[in-house]
């Protein structure tokens, strides 16, 4: 009998498939060529421009740009930090010490305060600055320390040009074909949702498809950007795509909406779930149009003037296909779309995003500790691997303080560092001793690293820790030109190491980062402040500013654990996303001067006295629940066409309300004061 883990099927060799064998093969080549180069310069840490090849090594060319422009950005950054700050402070140890900790600190702080490119070049200032400044603290010629920060400069120069290059010559899969496919399978998803809430039921299941459906749009913004770096035709339809992604937001909210309608009506019609079916299917369909879609849906028509909730349905409903249909053509005109292609694309503000100024500054003071606690008793014990220590944890410490779960990417690496201890010591001196020049040691180095990008992809549950294996064995390993084998620096080095990464830990467990219970507590309060904001004559954020700005409150706590906050902060998103698309809505009647405009200030003024930054007062709530129903009831009755249509309009206001009713009084994990 064959085990399968011995069968040679089993094998990562054999079982990679050839788009894994290109990535394996061209960041394997790349973290050599970067490493031989670096050697036959003679840069005295080579090892460095390795390392740097293995954190630019991205599936895709627009990856790959972006981040190097980042990483070369924030890496110019960090060595004129270290230069200036090294170079006026290295006499006193102490404000040494306090000055590249406020540095570090500082770029911790700005990580948090910025995405994307901005926020990496921030990590990238501030962890290169450590690893440039710390090592040399017992330097005295600020001759040395400028070389010292050329040199790791141009190592990182050197793995960033040489990840490029293979990139050029071995590329993967396009990004702009990842982006397009993400949004078609995005489209498609989201008639399944609408499929899904339109249900009168009430499961988890269902907030967890709404959450999900929200990050997968956001993170599209992610590959929007890799694919503006990487080809120019989307560089050209940039403003298009941003228009895509605000329609997939806005039909993501309608679905909501619509939903809180069919739960709040009393009695619907009895075909309604096999017209939306049909309706569905046809939307899924290549070529549909306007026609079919009138055609489908025209047994929902209302026959009564006076059935506002119908009116209200109808009307949303008809709304719902025209937006779906809208985004089919332009995506089927996105697709066939050349270099020169020009388009009239409406109007829309990139996406919003909402910065934790509470949680950013909280992390930047935990930094800021954390170094001042290691560097005074490295400075205190006069301990000669003080420096590795001081690096790692400022690595840590600005790399983790904005991941969901730095506990858990801690554990990890400290795993990851007592694992290449122990590889490091067995190639370093068993191996690396008997080799007498470069090439010997890459014939030994080339396999280990494609194999290790194989097993990265293979194994999807443990690729961060095959991720981390590669990125820090250059730094264990310590390929130096000329080659080093001091046993004694070798182990204090990485113990050194081991106990920076556990006293970062320690930093984090001492000042911890604020639990989900308290950043969902702040997210509520801030989008309420926003939705007043909403209520005001000239609101500050556009209907799409604030549309995109609940929809990134809301996947912050994506991977919580916690689910009473999820819940909360999801349901308090929703309900102001809708209603706020009322109060726009309503203010499409600002130019009328009949009595109609009279009672939609009332309707505005009756959210105010219920909203607040606060929270909702539920005494004011159920008051203005009763006194929206009692003038969709009024205005139902009215001879005007127009006063129906209000009341369908103020009924969907209603709905989107009456959620509100089960939101908890006082002490609870979202409101501490309603």
């Amino acid at each position: 009998m064959t085990l399968p883990s011995l069968s040679l099927a089993s094998l990562p060799w054999f079982k990679a498939s050839p788009a894994q064998w290109r990535y394996a093969l061209r960041n394997g080549i790349a973290m050599c060529l970067a490493l031989s180069i670096a050697y036959y310069l003679q840069l005295d840490e080579p090892y460095w421009a390795m390392t740097s090849a293995a954190v630019v090594s991205f599936p895709t060319v627009g990856g790959v740009i972006s981040k190097s422009f980042g990483r070369i950005a924030g890496s110019l950054f960090g060595a004129w930090a270290a230069v200036i700050i090294a170079g006026h402070t290295l006499t006193d140890p102490w404000l040494f010490l306090v000055c590249m900790a406020g540095w570090i600190s500082f770029c911790t702080w700005a990580c948090a305060m910025f995405t994307n490119n901005v926020a990496y070049a921030f990590q990238l200032a501030g962890y290169t600055c450590a690893i440039i400044a710390f090592p040399v603290i017992n330097v005295t010629d600020a001759t040395e320390l400028w070389t010292i920060a050329q040199a790791r400069v141009c190592e990182v120069i050197v793995g960033i040009l040489c990840g490029g290059l293979m990139m050029m010559i071995l590329p993967s899969t396009s990004d702009g074909t990842a982006l397009l496919t993400a949004l078609k399978n995005m489209h498609a998803r989201l008639l399944e949702h609408a499929s899904l809430l339109w249900q009168p039921v009430t499961t988890d299941a269902i907030r967890t498809a709404h959450e999900s459906v929200i990050g997968q749009i956001l993170t599209m913004n992610l590959l929007r950007i890799q694919a503006f770096w990487s080809h120019y035709r989307f560089r050209q339809q940039n403003s298009l795509l941003n228009a895509l992604l605000h329609q997939q937001l806005r039909l993501t909210s309608v679905i909501s909406s619509l939903r809180r309608m069919l739960l709040n009506w009393p009695n619907p019609p009895e075909n309604i779930r096999l017209v939306i079916e049909q309706l569905l299917q046809a939307l899924a369909r290549p070529g549909c149009d306007i026609y079919t879609v009138a055609r489908i849906i025209a047994p929902l028509a209302p026959t009564d003037p006076q059935d506002y909730r119908h009116r209200a349905f109808w009307d949303r409903l008809r709304y719902f296909c025209r937006v779906y249909l809208a985004s089919s053509r332009w995506i089927s005109r996105l697709e066939n779309a050349t270099a020169v292609s020009e388009f009239a694309v409406p109007a829309a503000p990139a996406l919003m995003r909402h910065t934790d100024h509470a949680e950013a500054a909280w992390n930047g003071v935990r930094t800021f500790c954390a170094l001042l606690a290691v560097g005074a008793w490295a400075i205190s014990t006069q301990w000669e691997s003080g420096a590795a220590a001081l690096t790692l944890s400022a690595i840590c410490c600005v790399l983790y303080s904005v991941s969901p779960s730095p506990f858990n990417s801690l554990t990890l690496l400290m795993r990851t560092l007592v694992l290449l201890s122990l590889f490091s010591f067995v190639v370093k001196f068993g191996l690396m001793v008997q080799i007498t020049d470069l090439w010997q040691f890459l014939l030994f180095l080339f396999p280990l690293l494609t194999t290790m990008q194989l097993l990265k992809l293979q194994m999807p549950k443990r690729a961060g820790l095959w991720g981390q294996l590669i990125v820090f064995m250059g730094s264990f390993i310590a390929v130096t030109n000329p080659p080093v084998y001091d046993f004694a620096d070798f182990l204090n080095d990485n113990l050194a190491k081991i106990l920076g990464v556990g006293l970062a830990w320690m930093a984090f467990a001492v000042l911890k980062p604020g639990s989900d219970a308290r950043k969902s507590r702040r997210h509520i309060r801030a989008l309420r402040r926003h939705f007043v904001d909403q209520l005001s004559r000239h609101p500050n954020n556009s209907e799409h500013d604030f549309e995109s700005l609940v929809y990134h409150h809301i996947s912050q706590l994506s991977n919580s654990k916690d689910e009473l906050a999820r819940r909360w902060l999801l349901r308090w998103g929703v309900v102001l996303l809708n209603c706020s698309h009322v109060v726009w809505q309503l203010r499409s009647w600002e130019a009328r001067s009949d009595p109609l405009s009279q009672v939609r200030d009332l309707c505005i003024s009756l959210l105010r006295d219920v909203m607040s930054e606060r929270g909702v007062q539920q005494r004011p709530l159920t008051t203005s629940l009763q006194e929206l129903q009692r003038i969709s009831e009024a205005l139902s009755h009215h001879h005007q066409p127009a006063a129906r249509e209000l009341a369908s309009i103020v009924w969907r206001l209603h709905c989107s309300l009456s959620q509100l009713e089960q939101a908890p009084v006082t002490g609870t994990i979202t409101e501490r004061a309603t």
